[in-house]
């Protein structure tokens, strides 16, 4: 028997949804522009949320976020078991995962490289 959600729960629930939707309209460039930051902080070591907002231009509420968990599910970027305080304001000092490129998010930020050394060329 499932149980039944509280009002609370189900307006939380509506508000996610909601969130959600937001993340997933942002354009293709917004996607690009994360990928990009993660690529280039990613090739000199270990990074943060922090770093990356510091080089992006402002992004929809959450979207950094979603942004980085899907380059963690998709095995572009992996956890150190590091964390820092967030330089947010709005986020009140929280703590940050420290990211850095996994093998194979290595192997993509070669292969951008190389491509575009040799678009240059």
């Amino acid at each position: 028997m499932t149980r039944r959600l509280s009002v609370a729960e189900r307006l939380a629930a509506a508000e996610r949804d909601l969130l959600l939707t937001d993340i997933a309209a942002q354009s293709s460039w917004d996607q690009f522009l994360v990928e990009q930051a993660v690529l280039a902080f990613g090739r000199r070591g270990p990074f943060s949320c922090n770093d990356i907002r510091t080089v992006l231009p402002e992004m929809g509420h959450g979207y950094l976020g979603a942004a980085i968990n899907a380059l963690r599910s998709g095995g572009i970027i992996e956890h150190t078991g590091q964390s820092v305080p967030s330089t947010s304001p709005a986020t009140h000092g929280h703590r940050l995962a420290v990211w850095q490129l996994s093998a194979r998010g290595l192997a993509v930020a070669a292969e951008r490289t190389a491509r575009a050394q040799g678009r240059a060329a």
